[in-house]
Formats: structure tokens, C-alpha cells, sequence
């Protein structure tokens, strides 16, 4: 058995009963359950549909994802995020350049490394290279004006803590930031890399070894098994293409608001909602949300 999940934005929902009531008939499925009105629905279905991604390509023409999933287990143990353009809205290595002049060029560089054109490691070590010499006290300065946490973190930490999950913040950024995010949005746990400073000044070097892809699949494996959890029990979310490995590894993957080519690679895509669709693609329903 499968459960088909549509969900919207929720700030602008526009999901209609016509529209999913369609859709279930065109498969065979059962009948609409409501986990938000206007804002998410599911089915049961017995089958994976054949025209699965051209369903989902006309539905997100009309603002509407849609995702597909064994019915059985659906509901994780562990929530594994990523943390830049995923629980927050920036890149802070971005905006951290962006306050040292050189914005641009390293703007560039994160954005092809996200897309999976450049390593990870070679690209990271080159951006923070071009941060050497800025006082260390812009981080706390980027952080209180300029990242904003990402619509639905704080409900879907609390929500999956209040159901006995745990929660990990695993980023390819740096622990400056990770630590301040973790607290705020009530992770029980964060890993990044370490930004070295020294007289006060960003000295344009990172702490070894880099936490990239593999140290995210390390995470996932050795957080879960601490916990006497399987990787199955496992809902994961990133962007970049230092994510695909702990999204192809955990029992679900989401590829959030992700580069068109790290989307391409994931089963479980969401480009309308907000975090709260890994909360429905769990099967909660908004009634069951930790405000």
C-alpha cells in the first residue's frame, strides 16, 4: 500500500477537494482524509502509478505538491536537517562575504558547490579563505540581522519532539551558527564545521576534517543507532547536493525548495510548502502540530 500526500503553501493555500478528489479517482485510491483544508490531503492507493512525475509536474504548475510513500512506517523517529536555505532563509557563508567585500564571487562558488558542479571541500575551503582578515564578531553581527529561520522549523522540531523524536542539525556551514539555530528552533543536537579565529580576526581557515556529504551519512548512522534507531526511522531534509547522501540514506528523504538538479536525484520533492509538509508527509494532521 502507498499514501499520496498534496499539500500547498501555507501561507497561500489553494489546494481544492476537486483537485484531489481527481486525482485519487484517476488512481484508484480511497478516500480523501483532510490534514489541513485548503492545505493538505492524503490517499491510499494500492499501487505506485505509472504517470507519477507527470502528475506531479501539472500539479506544480497550480502551486501543489505532491508526494508518494509506503503507507507502512510513515511516521519517523528522528528528524536530520540541514541547515542553510533549509531551516534558515541564507547561505551565511554568503552573507558573512557579503560583509568582507567579496559576496559575489563567493555567491557564485556556493551556488554551483550546492548544485553538485564544484567538491565540496575544495569550494568550501576557498570561500573561507576569502573571509581571512574580517573581525569575528561580524558573526553574531550576520546572525542577529540578518538570517531568519525558515517558516514551520519551529513546529515541525516541536511537533516530531512531542510525538518522542529527536532532532539533528547537521550543516555544512559552521558551529557560530549552527549553535545559535540549534537553541532557537529546539534541536537536541548540531554538527558544522569550525570557522578558526585568532587576535579576534577570521584567520581564512576551517577546522579538519570538513563535515561535508560523507560526514552527513556518518551522522545519520551514527546518531540513529545511539538512539537504538534504525536509518529507516529517519526523516531527512536538505538542498544541496552535499544532502543526497543522507537523503538517499534515511527511511525518508526530502528535497526542500532544493537546486533543480539535487531535486532531479529525490523521491520526495517539496517546492510549495514550508517545513511543516515533512509533518504531513508523516501523516499528522494541523490539528496535531506543537505550536
Amino acid at each position: 500500500m502507498f499514501t499520496a500526500t498534496l499539500l500547498t503553501n501555507p501561507a497561500a493555500p489553494c489546494l481544492d477537494a476537486a483537485t484531489a478528489g481527481a486525482l485519487a479517482e484517476a488512481w484508484g485510491g480511497g478516500a480523501l482524509r483532510w490534514l489541513a483544508p485548503g492545505e493538505a490531503a492524503e490517499f491510499s492507493l494500492a499501487e505506485r502509478p505509472a504517470d507519477l512525475w507527470e502528475r506531479w509536474s501539472a500539479l506544480q504548475a497550480e502551486g501543489i505538491d505532491l508526494a508518494l510513500q509506503p503507507a507502512e512506517g510513515r511516521r519517523r523517529k528522528m528528524l536530520l536537517a540541514d541547515m542553510d536555505s533549509t531551516m534558515i532563509g541564507q547561505e551565511c557563508i554568503d552573507e558573512l562575504a557579503d560583509m568582507a567585500g567579496v559576496g559575489a564571487r563567493v555567491k557564485d562558488i556556493t551556488a554551483r558547490a550546492m548544485n553538485g558542479e564544484l567538491d565540496f571541500e575544495g569550494a568550501l575551503t576557498e570561500r573561507v579563505g576569502l573571509l581571512a582578515g574580517l573581525p569575528e564578531s561580524v558573526i553574531a553581527e550576520v546572525y542577529d540581522a540578518r538570517i531568519t529561520m525558515a517558516p514551520g522549523g519551529k513546529v515541525l522540531i516541536a511537533t516530531m519532539k512531542a510525538a518522542g523524536g529527536h532532532a539533528a542539525l547537521v550543516s555544512g556551514g559552521f558551529t557560530a551558527f549552527t549553535e545559535r539555530v540549534a537553541a532557537e528552533l529546539g534541536f537536541d543536537e548540531h554538527r558544522a564545521n569550525t570557522l578558526i579565529a585568532a587576535g579576534g580576526k577570521l584567520t581564512g581557515e576551517v577546522g579538519r576534517p570538513i563535515l561535508g556529504r560523507e560526514a552527513k551519512v556518518e551522522a545519520l548512522h551514527q546518531i540513529s543507532a545511539r538512539l537504538g534507531i534504525g536509518p529507516e526511522d529517519v526523516i531527512a531534509v536538505g538542498d544541496g547536493a552535499n544532502d543526497l547522501g543522507m537523503l538517499h540514506g534515511a527511511g525518508a528523504g526530502v528535497a526542500l525548495h532544493a537546486k533543480p538538479s539535487v531535486a532531479a536525484q529525490a523521491d520526495l520533492r517539496i517546492n510549495h510548502g514550508d517545513l511543516t509538509a515533512l509533518l504531513y508527509l508523516q501523516g499528522y494532521a494541523k490539528a496535531d502540530f506543537v505550536l
